[in-house]
C-alpha cells in the first residue's frame, strides 16, 4: 500500500501520540522503566521531528501546487531559472488570487474552464473585438451587431483580427443555439476561425443572493451589475494572450465605416506616449481599447470590488488610483486622467438596443458622438472613362461613384454583366479596391465576380501567368487578377501587367439581388 503526502502528513503525528499514550500507560514498577524512560525521552525528540516533517511536507504540498499553476522562466541559454518561491521562505503570507475574490472557486476547481463551442484556436492578431451576451427577454441585436462589425472588412484585416462572442448562460442548449444561428449567418467568418464563441461554467458564477444592496440600487439591479462585471473579467481573462488590443463592446451596437482602420491608426498614434486605455465611444463600456498585457491587472482590480460599484465606475477609479493626487483638486485629477485615458473623435461604435439585459430596463442612452453610417466613401480616382451594362436606380450612377459624389445601385446583376473603368492614359496601377454593399444594404453585393486588368502591352497576356492557372476573358485581352470575397475586391496589380490600360468587373454567374457599390479606388 503507498501513502500519498497527504496521508502522512496526517498519519505522523497520530503515530506519535499514540506512542506518547502508551509510555504513559506503562506500571513504573517495571524492571525495564529506566529503560522505558530512555524510549520515552527518544520519542519525544521523534514527536518533535514528526512536527517538522509535518511542516515541510505542507510546504512541499504548496510548491506543487504553485509549480502546476506557474510557468517557469528560462534564462538565455534557454536553461530553467532557480528562483524562489514564497513557499520556499520561512513565515511567508499567502499570495492574493483570484480564489481570494471569488471563494467559491475553491471548491469547483471547473469553475474557470470555458466552454468553447466555436472557435479555431486564432492568436496573434492585432485586434481582439469581446462581445458579451445575454440571453434578453424580446429582442436580441447579436446579429445586426455583428453584421455591422463584419461589414466592409478586407481579406487582410479579417485575418488580422478575433470576435470572441461571450454567451454568459450556463444554459449549454441555449449556448449551443447561439453558435448554431452563427454559424449560419456567419458561415465564412466562422469556418476561418474569425469569430470565436464561448461560455462559462456552471460553477463559475457564485450566490447572488448572498449580495448586499448598495448605491440604493434594488437586489436585483446589484445582482446584474455584479454578474456584468464578471461577465466582462471573465472575457477579458480568456482574450488577453488572443492578440496586442483588446476592444470591450457589447451585443447591441453599430459600428460605423472602417472602424478597424481607424483604432488600428489611431492606436499608433498613441505608442510614443503610455496609456491605460483609448476611448471609441463615450458610452459606458463600450469601444474601449486595452493592451492585452494590461488585461490581468484590470481584471483583478475589478474582481476587488465587483460587489461594491458598476464596472464602468470601477474603471474609472483605477484612472483616479494611478495617477489623481488626493491633495490636489478635482480639475487637476481629470487633467491627469486625460493622460492615460484618450479620446477618438469622432466615435466609432453606438449603441442602439432599447432592451436592456436587466428585466424592465429601456437603455435609451445615444453617443452624440457618433460619425453617422455613410453609404460611401469617396476616393480621388484617376481620370477614366467609366460604363457598365447594369441599370442604376434612380441617381445612384457608377459616375457618381467613382467621382467621389455618392454610391452606385445597380438592379440585379446576370452572367456578362460589367463595370469597365478605362483610364484616360494607360498608367501604373499599385492596387485596386471594390467595396459592395452597405450597413442598410449587407446583401446587395457582388458574388461570383472577377476583377481583370488590361495591359497596354497585348503581349503580356501570352506571357504572364497570373493566378492558378491564368484565366483569360474572350480575345479581348484582360487578365483575371482577383474576385470578390464576402463582397470586397482588393488587391495590388502585378508589375508585369504594367502599365493598365483598364479596369473590369466581370459577373460570371446570376445573382439574386441588386448591387450597392460603396467604395471604388484605383490607387496610381
Amino acid at each position: 500500500m503507498k501513502f500519498r503526502p497527504v496521508q502522512l502528513v496526517f498519519l505522523l503525528p497520530l503515530g506519535f501520540l499514540f506512542s506518547f499514550t502508551w509510555i504513559n500507560s506503562i506500571p513504573k514498577q517495571t524492571d525495564s522503566y529506566e529503560e522505558i524512560q530512555s524510549l520515552y525521552k527518544r520519542l519525544l525528540k521523534a514527536e518533535a521531528a514528526g512536527v517538522q516533517v509535518n511542516l515541510e511536507l505542507q510546504r512541499a504540498l504548496e510548491r506543487l501546487a504553485n509549480f502546476s499553476t506557474t510557468k517557469v522562466p528560462s534564462t538565455a541559454s534557454g536553461q530553467p531559472r532557480q528562483e524562489l518561491a514564497s513557499s520556499d521562505l520561512p513565515n511567508t503570507l499567502p499570495l492574493p488570487n483570484i480564489f481570494s475574490y471569488l471563494p467559491h472557486l475553491k471548491e469547483h476547481v471547473d469553475g474557470l474552464a470555458p466552454n468553447i463551442v466555436l472557435g479555431q484556436g486564432r492568436r496573434g492578431v492585432s485586434l481582439v473585438l469581446g462581445v458579451p451576451t445575454v440571453r434578453r427577454e424580446k429582442q436580441s441585436y447579436l446579429i445586426n451587431t455583428l453584421s455591422s462589425l463584419l461589414f466592409g472588412l478586407t481579406p487582410s484585416q479579417c485575418a488580422d483580427l478575433l470576435i470572441i462572442i461571450f454567451v454568459a448562460e450556463t444554459d449549454v442548449e441555449y449556448v449551443q443555439t447561439v453558435a448554431d444561428l452563427l454559424i449560419k449567418s456567419f458561415p465564412a467568418e466562422a469556418s476561418s476561425g474569425l469569430l470565436e464563441v464561448v461560455s462559462p461554467s456552471r460553477s463559475f458564477y457564485p450566490d447572488f443572493t448572498t449580495l448586499h444592496e448598495t448605491l440604493g440600487d434594488s437586489k436585483e439591479r446589484v445582482k446584474w451589475r455584479t454578474k456584468q462585471t464578471l461577465d466582462f473579467s471573465y472575457l477579458m481573462l480568456y482574450a488577453q494572450d488572443k492578440g496586442k488590443y483588446y476592444v470591450q463592446l457589447e451585443d447591441d451596437i453599430v459600428a460605423t465605416t472602417d472602424y478597424y482602420g481607424m483604432m488600428q491608426r489611431y492606436a499608433l498614434q498613441q505608442e510614443a506616449e503610455p496609456w491605460l486605455f483609448l476611448e471609441f465611444s463615450q458610452l459606458g463600456f463600450i469601444g474601449k481599447m486595452f493592451h492585452t498585457q494590461d488585461l490581468t491587472m484590470i481584471v483583478e482590480f475589478f474582481l476587488m470590488f465587483h460587489k461594491d460599484k458598476p464596472i464602468d465606475w470601477l474603471l474609472d477609479h483605477i484612472l483616479w488610483v494611478k495617477v489623481c493626487n488626493p491633495e490636489r483638486d478635482e480639475k487637476h485629477c481629470n487633467a491627469q486622467k486625460s493622460l492615460i485615458r484618450r479620446r477618438h473623435k469622432p466615435s466609432l461604435f453606438q449603441h442602439v438596443g432599447l432592451q436592456s439585459s436587466l428585466s424592465g430596463k429601456v437603455q435609451s442612452l445615444k453617443d452624440k458622438d457618433f460619425s453617422k453610417q455613410d453609404l460611401f466613401r469617396a476616393h480621388s480616382n484617376p481620370l477614366a472613362q467609366v460604363s457598365t451594362s447594369l441599370a442604376h436606380y434612380k441617381t445612384h450612377t457608377l459616375g457618381g461613384l467613382y467621382l467621389g459624389q455618392g454610391f452606385f445601385w445597380g438592379l440585379t446583376p446576370v452572367r456578362g454583366d460589367h463595370v469597365t473603368i478605362r483610364l484616360a492614359q494607360p498608367a501604373h496601377v499599385k492596387r485596386y479596391l471594390f467595396r459592395s454593399g452597405s450597413f442598410e444594404s449587407h446583401l446587395d453585393k457582388f458574388y461570383n465576380t472577377t476583377v481583370e486588368v488590361l495591359p497596354r502591352n497585348a503581349s503580356v497576356s501570352t506571357e504572364v501567368s497570373v493566378g492558378s492557372p491564368p484565366q483569360y476573358i474572350g480575345s479581348d485581352g484582360f487578365i483575371v487578377i482577383g474576385d470578390f470575397q464576402a463582397g470586397v475586391a482588393e488587391g495590388l496589380v502585378d508589375e508585369a501587367l504594367q502599365p493598365v490600360s483598364a479596369l473590369r468587373l466581370m459577373v460570371n454567374a446570376d445573382s439574386d439581388a441588386w448591387v450597392l457599390l460603396s467604395e471604388l479606388f484605383i490607387e496610381v
